[in-house]
C-alpha cells in the first residue's frame, strides 16, 4: 500500500478507495490530504454552475454496494469505514461495551439510551421518522443531532443509506434524507461475530497501524488525536 493515493472521478473510484484503504474520511480534517474532498475532481465535488454535487449522490450507493459503515467518526465529520475494518474500529470506540452494558455501568446518559433504544427498535429508519417517534420537535425533546452524533462517534449508530423524497408526481427532490441503523442490524454476523473478539487495545493498535500506513507523513501523535487513541498504553 503506497499511502492514501487515489483520485475520484466516478462512483466506482470512491467504491474502490473504500475497499482498498478501509478508512476514508469524506471531508478535510486535521491531517492534510486524508479526505475524499482533497482527492476528488472538482467536477464531482462541487459544480457551482448547476449546484450539483455528484459525490453527495454517490454516498448511498457506496454504502449499499460495499456494505461499509458511514457516520461522523472523526472530528464530528463523516467517514467511510469498510466491513473489514469497522469491527475493530467499533470495538476500540466502544471500549468493549455493548450499549446496555455501557449504560448499566453509568457510561451512557439517559438521553443516549432513549435514542439508542428507539433506533434499535425501528432500524433501519429515516431521521425524520426517528424524530417523530421520539418527539424531537418544537415543544418536545431537544438535542437529536447532538445525541445521534455521539452515538455515531461511539459506533452504536451508523448512517445506512440516503433516501430521496418523492413528490406526488413521483419525482425525487431535495437532498437525500439520512437513514440510520445500528452496525449489528446493518452488517449482521459479519459485525457481531467480530466486534468483541479482541481486546479494545488490540483493536486500537491494528486501526492505528492501518492509519499510519495510509498517512505515513503524519506524526503518530496527530494520527492518535484523529483516532481518539490518546492513552499511552495503547
Amino acid at each position: 500500500m503506497a499511502g492514501f493515493d487515489f483520485y475520484v472521478q466516478t462512483k466506482e473510484d470512491l467504491i474502490n478507495a473504500v475497499e482498498e484503504f478501509g478508512i476514508v474520511p469524506l471531508f478535510k480534517n486535521s491531517i492534510p490530504g486524508f479526505s475524499v474532498e482533497e482527492h476528488a475532481s472538482p467536477a464531482v465535488w462541487y459544480n457551482a454552475t448547476d449546484d450539483f454535487w455528484p459525490v453527495w449522490e454517490w454516498k448511498g450507493p457506496v454504502i449499499r454496494e460495499t456494505g461499509c459503515a458511514y457516520g461522523k467518526f472523526f472530528e464530528h465529520k463523516a467517514v467511510f469505514i469498510s466491513r473489514k475494518w469497522f469491527p475493530d474500529f467499533a470495538n476500540f470506540r466502544r471500549d468493549g461495551y455493548d450499549f446496555d452494558a455501557r449504560f448499566d455501568d453509568g457510561l451512557a446518559s439517559y438521553r443516549e439510551k432513549d435514542l439508542f433504544d428507539l433506533l434499535d427498535k425501528h432500524a433501519p429508519v429515516l431521521s425524520r421518522t426517528l424524530k417523530e417517534e421520539g418527539d424531537y420537535r418544537k415543544g418536545g425533546k431537544k438535542g437529536f443531532d447532538t445525541v445521534m452524533n455521539h452515538l455515531q462517534a461511539m459506533c452504536y449508530a451508523v448512517i445506512s443509506d440516503f433516501v430521496y423524497l418523492k413528490s406526488k408526481s413521483g419525482q425525487t427532490y431535495g437532498w437525500g434524507v439520512a437513514e440510520y441503523s445500528t452496525p449489528e442490524k446493518l452488517m449482521g454476523r459479519a459485525f457481531t461475530d467480530e466486534v468483541y473478539r479482541k481486546t479494545p487495545e488490540e483493536s486500537c493498535t491494528l486501526v492505528l497501524e492501518q492509519l499510519m500506513k495510509l498517512v505515513p507523513e503524519a506524526s503518530e501523535s496527530a494520527v492518535r488525536k484523529l483516532l481518539g487513541a490518546l492513552k499511552k498504553n495503547i
